[in-house]
């Protein structure tokens, strides 16, 4: 259940619609997800987090933004979001990822789940190969 209320286009601010139409023209859509109209609550935190993850998420960069994507359903996975474990997964899949990849990925988040607490419980030493 939301803290604060998600805002419909006609009580944006004009910082906020910026923002919106904005994404709207890079996503090319006339969608805008719950997250952005949160968001608009504070223009600022909009456009800030905006810009950001335009910049870090989109098509330019060593990884392909499929992959990206993949990592961004690992990490919310790591951190109990649901809301970006959905919205990224239908955003891998919009960018081709298959259900075979999407199975090996949950294979791998939990299996590194499981290795990550049993070395943090057991307090392994990291290899000196491995330290840079």
């Amino acid at each position: 259940m939301a803290t604060i209320k998600l805002l419909n286009d006609s009580e944006l601010t004009p910082e906020a619609q910026e923002i919106f139409d904005d994404i709207r023209t890079t996503r090319q859509t006339d969608y805008i997800n719950n997250f952005w109209r949160m968001l608009a609550n504070d223009p600022s935190t909009l456009k800030r987090t905006w810009f950001s993850l335009k910049e870090i998420m989109g098509p330019s960069g060593a990884l392909d933004p499929k992959i990206k994507e993949m990592i961004y359903i690992a990490v919310s996975s790591a951190h109990n979001c649901p809301y970006c474990i959905h919205s990224h997964t239908a955003s891998a899949r919009d960018k081709g990822m298959t259900e075979m990849e999407y199975h090996e990925l949950i294979a791998i988040i939990g299996m590194a789940a499981e290795t990550n607490r049993l070395a943090t419980a057991f307090g392994v030493p990291i290899d000196e190969r491995y330290k840079l």
